[in-house]
């Protein structure tokens, strides 16, 4: 490594924020990526620890030592290069992605792991700067065609892999934008959407076709796709919400998040939404404690909301994890986001047990607490209480993909109802329809953004051996 005691004489330094005041009144990102010699710094941290866990930490297995040890030695080029040789999308992870690899760093036993992410994120932002990122033309056209359907990260992966195969690929889509999720479900304020459209720019010109609003099962029969194309990939994440079959579930002004984020990100994006579901003023509760929960806090508080609650089924995690327990495995721990820094009141143990309202709109919520022993949930008498709730967010996470896409297809599932297709030996990320694979949250449910660069990358590499005998496309 260029500085071997770095680790010993630099603490960590996270990226820094705008002031909360200033950013609640915009749907612009926040965070400020690293100086260069701030991310020098930083990457003078990564130790010369012999195996590096960060490697089989991060999905996508990225070479980060290397590339530390070339920003530390102020190599940016080289650095971006070893970069875009494991992710295609590193603008997207460098932003949205929780970093499982810096739980995994030898550093993190017991001292603040390397800022992985940071430093990732001031290298892709310099390689856009500089010009670096170039579309990469196929040497030979193949003649195959291949029909991706979904253009999340696993989608849009698949795709950019399989046309520097030199495949024709058609990306299909059924929203009236590219990018699934990463487009209506992740918030404009930490993740704008101009970085998709800069990422499609150059897969066009590596020959990829984008068609929208492509709904199979409505306007598209998947039979015309099985007899067009040579191979058909299905990346269409997992979207089915789960419901909260409670009593007065049916009343007005109870939501699932993602219709609330959708909108709010067509609005961002110049669309006019008719009857939009709006915070501003009303007291919001969001029932669910993960990352879109989390996204529900920070568009209502910009929004306006007069209150916002925030509360999870299970247990308040601890503040600190136990690391010699824990590494280098992802911890459960207490995590506060920068929306939850905006303005929120937490809560945990909680269940709901009802919604009351008047004239058919909600206007309470009434919770009850719960403990948890052998790994049930028991309610604690006597525990009843009420909140104000003009409007409810339901952030619980996602059962499955939509069913109607793989009814059409006819692929077997698997007991989660997503799409059955394994990931080792031959055949992986086949499904059993022949030609047709499957790869991202379909398959593997819900899911990180780079869980699904991973599996689009690796699915693009089996399509490519199924049509050709043999691939040279990188795992």
């Amino acid at each position: 490594m260029g500085k071997i005691t770095g680790f010993l004489e630099f603490e960590r330094l996270s990226e820094a924020n705008l002031p909360v005041q200033e950013r609640v009144h915009n749907y612009k990102e926040f965070v400020l990526h690293l100086s260069d010699e701030q991310a020098k710094v930083q990457g003078a941290r990564c130790m010369d620890c012999g195996i590096p866990f960060c490697m089989s930490g991060c999905p996508v297995n990225n070479i980060i030592p290397d590339w530390n040890d070339l920003v530390y030695k102020q190599d940016w080029q080289r650095a971006f290069e070893v970069l875009d040789s494991t992710n295609n999308f590193p603008d997207f992870t460098g932003r949205i992605c929780p970093a499982p690899c810096e739980a995994a760093c030898t550093l993190n036993i017991n001292d603040d792991p390397v800022g992985i992410k940071s430093i990732e994120h001031a290298i892709i932002d310099k390689a856009w700067e500089n010009d670096w990122v170039k579309p990469r033309m196929p040497e030979v056209k193949t003649g195959k065609k291949v029909a991706v359907i979904g253009s999340g990260p696993a989608g849009m992966a698949a795709a950019q892999q399989l046309a520097r195969a030199g495949h024709d690929v058609v990306l299909l889509e059924k929203n009236d934008r590219i990018g699934g999720l990463m487009r209506y479900g992740i918030p404009d304020f930490k993740f704008e959407k101009w970085q998709i459209d800069r990422r499609m720019a150059q897969m066009a010109a590596e020959g990829v076709q984008f068609r929208v609003n492509q709904h199979v099962g409505e306007n598209v029969k998947a039979e015309d796709l099985l007899q067009e194309f040579d191979a058909v990939v299905l990346a269409a994440g997992a979207e089915l919400p789960r419901d909260l079959p409670v009593p007065g579930r049916e009343l007005s002004g109870i939501h699932f998040a993602m219709d609330f984020l959708t909108q709010q990100n067509k609005v961002n994006a110049g669309d006019t939404v008719p009857n939009q579901i709006k915070a501003t003023g009303k007291h919001v509760v969001v029932i669910g404690g993960g990352d879109t929960g989390s996204d529900c806090v920070g568009t209502s508080n910009r929004h306006g909301a007069a209150s916002i609650a925030q509360f999870e089924i299970m247990p308040q995690p601890p503040a600190q994890e136990n690391r010699e327990l824990t590494w280098p495995n992802w911890p459960i721990k207490l995590r506060t986001s920068s929306s939850h820094e905006e303005g929120c009141d937490r809560d945990w143990a909680v269940v709901t047990k009802r919604f009351e309202g008047e004239n058919g709109q909600v206007k309470k919520l009434i919770a009850a607490r719960v403990e948890w022993k052998d790994g049930k949930m028991q309610e604690i008498p006597d525990s009843e209480f009420e909140m104000k709730a003009d409007l409810v967010l339901l952030a619980m996470g996602f059962v499955s993909p939509v069913q109607k896409l793989l009814d059409a297809f006819g692929v077997e599932k698997d007991a989660r109802n997503n799409a059955k297709a394994t990931t080792d030996g031959e055949g992986s990320y086949a499904t059993s329809v022949p030609k047709v694979f499957a790869a991202g949250d379909v398959r593997r449910g819900q899911s990180l953004v780079v869980w699904a660069i991973r599996e689009g990358r690796q699915c693009a590499r089996e399509v490519d051996a199924f049509l050709m005998g043999k691939s040279d496309l990188p795992r």
